[in-house]
């Protein structure tokens, strides 16, 4: 049985005045606020993100205490000026814009009448959500990435939204779900993983990829999960507003009757709510009740890594997962999806059998290799950045640096700096030093190439080129420790 309840029980509304004709007798003293009072300003926001903080950590204790709790009254949460102002504040101000051309600086330049206006529609039902520009993206593998560009008004909505449901479903979602999550994205799916498979009892590993997932998501479904707990049916509409929109492709709309817009604030969110039923929550049933060995799991949106200690049970959850998918429109990506021995015996296991090194599987980036340690040859995971993203990144880069070919090397260097940082704090981990000092390498000729084609050949030398490396590229370097020593676990 459904319990239905309000989000905010406990909050007590505020009392009017007892004679309304008239000025209130307890009236605060009016005063002007200085000019250019930037503390007191920043204080007024402060305040405001604190209140709306506290309303939904409500939402969260309550949804939290009961799991069974439909909540019946959401959508004042998402229509609060304070939320929407909060939301347009973390959007990036240099984001593309969409079909209405709207940027973050043309809104904010009448914010708060703007605000007051988008919140009208939305308390009144005249919202309407805008259709989503299409633009194309490359892939690793040569292939393009679909992703939509949203209209600046819908994004504030939708982060909005996905405010106000996240506090629900954060409440819900089970541990070995990662991605655009809270807390929960790359490097700690990366770091579950490494550590499962180091202490649990894992001989094989089942590596899926759900084909064409954000296309192919059931919207009749996914309202039929969000209905399990949200019962408030102004959200339920809104977010089929958002399904509905509509795609904007060489000047035509398209609409379709399946899938969420990739690129879109509330996308993520809803692959996660669909993915917890379809998903998680039947992992946890078929471990708990059919599997005879052990089993970890990691999954990072549609992105899955089951490690098993049998491959009975391995080959028997790949069949009942596809039964599983089939069911509500989804399958396996047959190239992407495969099962492998894996494991601290399986370096031994097939060299007995004469097989050759164990297989490989790739997750978040990173090519996972069985390997030893040097210092007492046991078992360890190898993680090296996966070669064909690799040479699609420096690809960028390559015709990034043309483009820039006759700009100041300064500018260039300052450039250059910013993207080989952010590299190494992706991918500096243990193991994986050779791979970002290749990486390092490999610009710095495609610098030199550049900078001999925009003067004389002769005149960049290596040994002023080197001067110019060690002035703006800095040397790799592990960021992180091993995932077992953060996480405090002996193996």
């Amino acid at each position: 049985m459904n319990v239905c309840r309000k989000s905010d029980r406990t909050i007590v509304p505020k009392k009017s005045s007892n004679k309304l004709d008239k000025e209130g007798a307890e009236k605060m003293e009016g005063r002007v606020m200085p000019k250019e009072n930037k503390r007191q300003q920043n204080m007024l926001r402060t305040q405001r993100r604190e209140s709306v903080q506290s309303k939904l950590q409500l939402i969260h204790q309550i949804a939290k205490a009961d799991k069974k709790i439909r909540f019946t009254t959401l959508m004042h949460h998402i229509y609060n000026i304070d939320m929407l102002r909060l939301s347009y504040l973390e959007i990036k101000r240099n984001a593309a814009p969409g079909v209405d051309k709207e940027t973050w600086e043309s809104y904010g330049r009448d914010l708060e009448n703007n605000l007051q206006d988008l919140s009208q529609k939305l308390k009144c039902g005249a919202y309407r959500a805008k259709p989503v520009r299409r633009v194309y993206i490359p892939k690793a593998d040569g292939k393009q990435r679909p992703l939509g560009v949203t209209a600046l008004e819908d994004k504030i909505v939708q982060r909005a939204a996905v405010a106000v449901m996240n506090t629900i479903y954060e409440a819900d979602f089970v541990g070995f779900s990662y991605g655009f999550r809270p807390k929960r994205g790359q490097h700690q799916a990366l770091d579950a993983l490494y550590v499962g498979i180091s202490t649990k009892k894992v001989n094989y590993v089942f590596d899926a990829d759900i084909r064409d997932f954000f296309n192919k998501i059931s919207r009749e479904w996914l309202v039929k999960f969000i209905e399990h707990r949200i019962a408030d049916k102004r959200v339920v509409r809104l977010i089929q507003k958002w399904l509905n929109a509509g795609i904007l492709e060489d000047g035509k709309v398209r609409y379709n009757e399946q899938g969420t817009p990739q690129g879109s604030s509330i996308s993520p969110l809803l692959a996660n709510v669909f993915l917890h039923y379809v998903y998680d929550l039947w992992v946890q049933h078929w471990r708990k009740q059919k599997a005879r060995g052990e089993v970890i799991v990691v999954r990072y949106a549609d992105d899955t890594v089951v490690g098993f200690q049998y491959e009975s049970d391995a080959k028997q959850f790949r069949e009942e997962l596809e039964e599983r998918l089939l069911r509500f429109g989804l399958e396996l990506h047959p190239e992407k999806t495969r099962l492998i021995e894996y494991g601290r015996y399986a370096i031994e296991r097939r060299a007995r059998r004469r097989e050759g090194k164990p297989k490989t599987f790739t997750f978040l980036g990173f090519t996972h290799i069985c390997g030893k340690r040097r210092k007492d040859g046991k078992f360890a995971i190898l993680r090296h950045t996966i070669k064909k993203r690799m040479r699609v990144k420096i690809s960028e880069i390559k015709s990034e640096l043309r483009r820039r070919m006759h700009h100041p090397i300064q500018e260039v260097g300052r450039w250059l700096r910013a993207v080989v940082i952010g590299h190494y704090r992706y991918y500096g981990v243990p193991s994986n030093y050779k791979a970002m000092s290749k990486f390092r390498d490999e610009i710095s000729v495609r610098w030199l190439r550049v900078l001999r084609r925009r003067g004389q050949k002769g005149l960049m030398t290596w040994k002023k080129m080197n001067a110019l490396l060690n002035q703006w590229l800095p040397r790799p370097r592990i960021c992180d420790e091993y995932p077992s020593k953060r996480m405090g676990v002996i193996i």
